[in-house]
């Protein structure tokens, strides 16, 4: 079954202490653009994670969030940067001689300069990267469950509109095997108003009526867009992956048939089955966009 772009997923796993959370969002994009927004002390697991991500969802624009809780004694350090605290004090005193400012810096003024703390994590990374998995399978089975959720509401819209759309072309099928009849009809009866079977033989009538046939047949075009119908209800139903961009070239080749049936149209009745065609192709076209 096809699975929507959009959808939510969110995941938790803990252990001794330690608890991540990996939130996932997603909404429908051309391609697979995955963003990832974690912990600074865990950048070393990104590839990990965009990996694991990519082979999961692949298309749609995913945003993956990560949070981590360390609530235990072991796997951290608290440091000060005294690095950086040096820095801080040379620029401050620096300041404080330049425009002759009272220096009195003291350890709560460089409490609350930025980045002075530093949490350090000591535990193994195969450790972490175990563990926030662990959280990460929970949010993509979750957001995918949402995906095929709403992929299924999307199949049946779609096959209830290819419906509509087969009823017509039978229509405009049923509709162009009276016209060849209808144009005969009126020559003949053109013929006689203008007093002219002297002039035009049954020769002259049967090869404009060939003619006619041959410029306004749509059997082609109908024996297509059948055929481009029965391939998109075949995909809905067996997907298995992506396929977004294999219904949205069926789309545009069922559009280009519909519009040349369209073109070759005589009829009243014929034009506006193409209308209500075009309409629904058009509908499902906006559909197929969150289609993965």
């Amino acid at each position: 079954m096809i699975k929507s772009m959009t959808g939510y997923g969110q995941g938790k796993y803990e252990k001794d202490g330690r608890e991540y959370t990996v939130e996932i969002k997603a909404i429908n994009h051309r391609y697979n653009d995955i963003s990832i927004r974690l912990p600074r002390y865990f950048n070393f697991l990104e590839e990990n994670v965009r990996k694991c991500v990519a082979a999961n969802l692949s298309r749609g624009k995913i945003e993956v969030y990560i949070s981590f809780r360390n609530m235990s004694d072991s796997c951290r350090n608290v440091k000060i940067d005294r690095t950086l605290v040096g820095m801080y004090l040379n620029e401050l005193r620096s300041a404080a001689t330049e425009y002759n400012l009272h220096d009195d810096i003291t350890l709560t003024t460089l409490l609350k300069l930025p980045d002075i703390f530093v949490l350090e994590n000591d535990a193994d990374e195969d450790l972490y990267w175990r563990e926030l998995s662990e959280a990460l399978k929970v949010a993509i089975n979750k957001i995918n469950e949402t995906r095929k959720s709403e992929g299924e509401r999307l199949a049946l819209d779609i096959q209830g509109r290819l419906d509509k759309i087969l009823r017509h072309v039978d229509e405009v099928d049923k509709s162009s095997q009276k016209l060849l009849d209808e144009y005969k009809n009126k020559l003949i009866n053109r013929v006689n108003e203008l007093n002219a079977n002297d002039i035009i033989d049954e020769n002259r009538l049967g090869i404009e009526v060939v003619l006619f046939a041959d410029k306004s047949s749509i059997s082609e075009e109908v024996t297509r867009l059948r055929s481009h119908i029965e391939a998109l209800n075949q995909i809905i139903c067996t997907a298995d992956g992506a396929v977004g961009k294999k219904i949205d070239f069926l789309i545009q080749e069922m559009n280009r048939e519909t519009n040349t049936i369209g073109s070759k149209a005589n009829s009243i009745g014929i034009t506006n089955c193409v209308i209500e065609m075009k309409n629904e192709i058009e509908n499902i076209r906006e559909q197929v966009q969150n289609i993965e």
